[in-house]
């Protein structure tokens, strides 16, 4: 791949933990042709201090590695004022001159690795001071949240698309980037035993946890605007469920499988007002203990309000009004200060009609279907089957496979993969302006009546899976959350 990268926040966190390890790899595999990174930050650095840097980050993420000096010397700095004109013009400049040395025929990646205040005004400034007027292809690589809500993303979009096309803009939804997340399509299209069964006759139900040991660390400040539903709900789960209910798209093309994503949200049912709070629920963590670890409560944290309104845990029931979903509850549950760090998603097949097996005078479980995302990765299918030595009593059976066996050396790091996916001009796993839309109307109508009203907080414990009112929100329907910790998958040594 040939292009000249300008990271803006080349000093953040995210750069130094994610995107120069993601980058060495790629270099260290023969992904990166000719290339260049242009490190773009308030900071005053040299060159030196910055390689050393991007250095220590690499060693860091992925220890003592080969041709390191090789690959940081392809990495340039420049102290940048992101409101400032004179400091576009001498970036520009700067970028033509590394171009032209690298021979990078005028392919250039921006990525804003940054606040998100700063996305608009940035590509207002790449376009208006000249950085945008390039001979090969440019492209602006953005992070979440895009947006606060539906208004301020259509007003972020505005701006942005006056300097760039919906083509040429990458959201990035690191989930996306994740192998067991990819994956679901081809556990859905592939496999003839799964697609003719996928759908309201045969699925009663379908649970997406995405659970995390850790509070909100010294994001407080981020959090407090944000909340579970924001940084959660509005992205990374939505995109979930949209991956799991959408339908076979004509051709694995970007543009066919963006096209069924949206349908998907263009059949989401609409809940407002009273309903909000039959469908969801919501959580903020009390003290608790963590790995036997005392932990404080959220509004504890640092810089959050002592009576802070804001949840760090969201559940809800989501309803897909189209005909191969009708009547499934497809049910979410994030948050923060749970039991364990684990995100799953459980399909649920309904029972048959007559089961002629009992285990103890009781039912048999019913066949699941356990996609595991993190922290391993593989796919789990509960059945059941006769007890060995036994009459004719049954048991469950899991048939497994996990890439943290075998192939786990080979499961590449979610930002390589969108990295590398934005090198080559594959979108596919980038989140559309159509599907920000739509997710944002859907989480607004909720947010606005959570704002409105005060919750008695905090309601759940550290180190448990939510507020009480979690399990009654399946329970009213006849289902019970899986536990995740009971889900594992089986790894073969």
């Amino acid at each position: 791949m040939t292009s000249l990268i300008m990271i803006f926040g080349a000093t953040g966190d995210l750069a130094k933990r994610k995107l120069f390890p993601s980058l060495y790899r790629l270099f260290s595999k023969n992904k990166l042709d000719k290339f260049a990174v242009i490190g773009v930050a308030r900071r005053p650095l040299s060159n030196d201090e910055f390689q050393q840097s991007v250095k220590d980050s690499v060693l860091s993420a992925l220890g003592n590695k080969d041709n390191l000096d090789e690959f940081v010397s392809h990495f340039y700095y420049q102290s940048h004022d992101v409101a400032d004109s004179n400091s576009y013009v001498s970036l520009k400049k700067f970028a033509d001159e590394i171009d032209t040395n690298y021979k990078l025929e005028g392919n250039r990646i921006f990525y804003l690795a940054m606040a998100p205040e700063f996305f608009g005004p940035i590509a207002l400034h790449l376009k208006s001071d000249g950085l945008t007027d390039v001979t090969g292809y440019k492209r602006l690589v953005i992070e979440k949240p895009f947006g606060h809500d539906l208004a301020s993303a259509k007003e972020l979009n505005k701006q942005i698309r006056t300097a760039f096309s919906e083509e040429e803009v990458y959201r990035i939804d690191h989930y996306l980037g994740k192998e067991m997340v990819r994956n679901i399509e081809v556990i859905r299209f592939a496999n003839a035993i799964f697609e003719p069964l996928w759908n309201n006759r045969y699925i009663s139900n379908i649970q997406i946890t995405s659970s995390e040991t850790l509070g909100v660390e010294e994001r407080g400040r981020y959090y407090e605007s944000s909340g579970a539903l924001r940084d959660m709900l509005q992205n990374h789960m939505m995109q979930m469920v949209a991956l799991l209910a959408m339908e076979p798209p004509i051709k694995l093309t970007t543009d066919e499988i963006r096209s069924e994503k949206v349908r998907v949200f263009r059949a989401l049912r609409t809940v407002d007002g009273e309903e909000v709070n039959q469908f969801f629920v919501r959580g903020q963590y009390g003290e608790g203990t963590i790995e036997d670890e005392q932990v404080p409560k959220y509004r504890d944290e640092p810089m959050v309000d002592k009576e802070s309104n804001t949840e760090t845990f969201v559940a809800g029931k989501i309803m897909i009004d189209n005909f191969r979903w009708a009547g499934v509850p497809f049910y979410i549950r994030t948050g923060k200060r749970m039991t364990t760090k684990s995100t799953k998603i459980v399909i649920q097949f309904k029972d048959i009609p007559m089961n002629l097996y009992y285990q103890t005078e009781k039912m048999l479980n019913p066949n699941l279907l356990v996609i595991h995302i993190q922290p391993e990765e593989g796919i789990t299918l509960h059945l059941n089957a006769k007890k060995a030595g036994g009459h004719l009593d049954a048991q469950t059976v899991k048939l497994s496979f996990a890439n943290t066996g075998i192939h786990a050396m080979n499961t590449p790091e979610g930002y390589e993969k969108l990295l590398f996916d934005c090198m080559r001009g594959d979108a596919t796993n980038f989140t559309h302006w159509d599907e920000v839309a739509y997710s944002w109307a859907f989480v607004d109508k909720i947010s606005e009546v959570w704002e409105k009203t005060k919750e008695s907080f905090p309601n759940y414990q550290s180190g448990t899976m939510g507020p009480k009112e979690t399990d009654e929100l399946l329970e009213k329907d006849g289902y019970f959350w899986w536990p995740v910790t009971d889900l594992e998958v089986d790894i073969c040594k």
